[in-house]
């Protein structure tokens, strides 16, 4: 979560020990100023600022696409589990499609690549050699990387 995200959990005690069932997320305005000040509140939650929890989309053998429902009634495809990219290389100017072997590094987080979690802009090793994810899994549900 960032600086804005108000998480609010609904938590249950069972056998004296603490289980978080759900957590809601919104994205809304700042709690707080720069110089440490509350924000006066001026209204309630409204429904196009609630968020979502990141896909941390991982490699696996079962691929797990889910689809979620945005905001006008059109979807998102939010890939959870992954095993191939479409890879572009820029020599033949073509794209294959090749099986993800590990995720190498990760700008996005240093502990995303300990993690094996691909987001854009992460480098992953493929069956053809390094390549770089151009698209947002988490959003297109897809891996698309050009070879570098």
């Amino acid at each position: 979560m960032s600086i804005g995200d108000i998480g609010i959990f609904n938590v249950k005690f069972k056998n004296s020990s603490l289980i978080v069932i759900s957590m809601v997320i919104w994205h809304a305005q700042r709690k707080r100023k720069v110089s440490g000040s509350k924000y006066k509140k001026f209204r309630d939650k409204r429904k196009y600022e609630l968020g979502r929890e990141a896909a941390n989309t991982t490699i696996s053998e079962k691929i797990n696409v889910k689809k979620i429902r945005t905001m006008g009634g059109n979807q998102k495809l939010r890939a959870i589990k992954i095993n191939y990219a479409n890879v572009l290389d820029l020599k033949s100017n073509k794209y294959q499609k090749v099986k993800i072997t590990k995720v190498l590094e990760n700008p996005a987080n240093r502990h995303f690549a300990r993690r094996g979690v691909i987001t854009k802009g992460a480098i992953i090793e493929t069956e053809i050699g390094k390549a770089k994810v151009t698209s947002r899994p988490g959003q297109d549900g897809i891996v698309n990387a050009v070879l570098i």
